[in-house]
C-alpha cells in the first residue's frame, strides 16, 4: 500500500491478493476509512460463526494488516 498523507493506494498485488481472499474487488479505496468499509462490507456479506466464516475474516484481517505494515 502506499500512503501519501490521508490518501492510499493499493498495489496491484493487494487488490489481487484481496479480490482472491474476499471475491470482491476493492474498487474505490483512497482513504484507510475506505478500506474500512470495504472490510466491514466483505464481513457482512460473509457473516455467521461457521469455523469457515471465521476463518475468513481472520484472513481479511491478515491481509489488511501486512498491507497496513507496509505502508
Amino acid at each position: 500500500m502506499l500512503c501519501l498523507g490521508s490518501r492510499i493506494r493499493l498495489t496491484r498485488s493487494e487488490v489481487a491478493r484481496l479480490h482472491r481472499i474476499t471475491g470482491f474487488e476493492p474498487v474505490g479505496v483512497r482513504t484507510h476509512s475506505d478500506l474500512e468499509a470495504y472490510v466491514q462490507r466483505c464481513k457482512a456479506h460473509y457473516w455467521g460463526v461457521s469455523r469457515e466464516t471465521q476463518y475468513l475474516h481472520w484472513l481479511i484481517d491478515r491481509e489488511i494488516e501486512r498491507c497496513l505494515r507496509v505502508a
